[in-house]
């Protein structure tokens, strides 16, 4: 019960925040995108830090043509990771989440790429509705930001996530099999 009444609570202040929004910007405007995306990603960063467990959904498995990740270098994901290392994401994400090699951490960081992804594509998902609405009532040039900040903070790092995903499945899979470096490192800790 303590889990629904959060979770109204947390969905009723964010349509509450972004209708304010949307009263005192224009919604076409560069502005409204960008503010948009941002309290968007505040309230849902909570939603599924709150709210979500384990994340076992066949929707996070990794599918056979994700696993080397072409697909995703074919449409520029690397182009988006040099764009995070050159805004300091990268290096204020490993501050907070350091790299480690052992099969906890990277059970963790395993984890952390299904948040993140569930969240940009909640994320994703309400700004391609509102985008939708924009379009329908004010034609495409209003929602022009809202699309391209969509794109960039939401679909990208979805996509982000899911090249980077199998990577980390093959790191715990070579750790799990080999006992030595797991007791090693599980001994460090």
């Amino acid at each position: 019960m303590k889990r629904i009444v959060l979770s109204l609570l947390l969905w009723t202040a964010t349509i509450a925040t972004c209708v304010f929004l949307a009263t005192f910007m224009r919604v076409g405007s560069l502005a409204f995108g960008w503010a948009f995306n941002f309290l968007l990603m505040f309230w849902i960063s909570i939603y599924v830090e709150t709210q979500t467990q384990e994340l076992n959904s066949p929707y996070f498995a990794t599918r056979e043509w994700e696993k080397k990740g072409k697909v995703y270098e074919w449409v520029g994901i690397n182009l988006f990771r040099q764009f995070l290392v050159l805004i300091g994401w990268e290096k204020l994400n490993k501050k907070s989440n350091p790299i480690e090699k052992s099969a906890k951490a990277l059970a963790h960081n395993l984890l952390r790429t299904k948040k993140s992804e569930l969240g940009h594509l909640i994320i994703f998902l309400l700004v391609l509705g509102v985008s939708i609405a924009v379009i329908v009532h004010s034609g495409f040039r209003s929602a022009i930001w809202l699309i391209f900040f969509n794109i960039v903070f939401n679909l990208y790092p979805v996509l982000l996530q899911r090249y980077n995903r199998p990577r980390i499945e093959r790191a715990l899979k070579l750790i799990e099999r080999n006992p030595e470096k797991r007791t090693t490192r599980s001994s460090q800790e």
